[in-house]
């Protein structure tokens, strides 16, 4: 009994300092919580920066002047969000499923078009793509768009550039976002957002 409690005597003093170098605090009471970087993938700050240069100059492109008249017509359009494609090396899957239902939020409460919702979608692509590999395939949207009267979707792509120094590491990346008419296959609107991260 004795042999334990010596044992543990250090182990206890180890974790007690351990946990008292240790400070959890929340972005609401702490801001810098939220705007310091924490890596090079892409993190809130990032997809707001990006969503704020693309979903802004949406606001204001033909394509939603066209959805405006249609809704005020009575005849709102039906549009899909599309996975957006990860061309990078980085882990930044997550993030762009944030974006993703962050544009599908800005889409609904433009309240100018209706938006698929996002299980439909798997079931809309699993029905086209097959079971065994229902995997979104750009080169099948005029299918995706037949199977559930999809008239447009949203979609896009995240490209980044690496470069290394003995020292440091810099992350450029590039996300183009468009909306692509499924008739015609045509890119009614096309923005990319910028985002550079480093290491130093």
């Amino acid at each position: 009994m004795h042999r334990f409690i010596a044992r543990s005597v250090p182990l206890a003093l180890v974790l007690a300092m351990w946990s008292c170098s240790k400070q959890y605090v929340r972005g609401s009471q702490d801001p810098s919580v939220d705007t310091a970087a924490m890596s090079t993938g892409l993190d809130k700050d990032d997809i707001q920066q990006v969503l704020n240069t693309t979903l802004n100059d949406l606001r204001k492109r033909p394509i939603m002047d066209q959805w405006r008249a249609e809704a005020g017509a009575g005849k709102r359009p039906v549009v899909a969000i599309a996975p957006f494609i990860n061309a990078t090396s980085e882990h930044i899957d997550s993030m762009l499923d944030a974006m993703l239902s962050e544009t599908e939020t800005w889409l609904v409460n433009s309240q100018v078009v209706d938006v698929v919702a996002r299980d439909r979608q798997l079931q809309m692509i699993r029905e086209v793509e097959g079971s065994q590999h229902p995997v979104f395939n750009p080169l099948s949207i005029p299918k995706y768009g037949r199977q559930f009267g999809v008239k447009y979707f949203v979609t896009g792509k995240v490209s980044a550039g690496d470069e290394r120094t003995d020292k440091s590491r810099r992350v450029q990346y590039l996300l183009f976002m468009q909306i692509i008419e499924v008739e015609t296959s045509l890119v009614k609107w096309q923005q990319k957002g910028e985002v550079t991260k480093a290491v130093r």
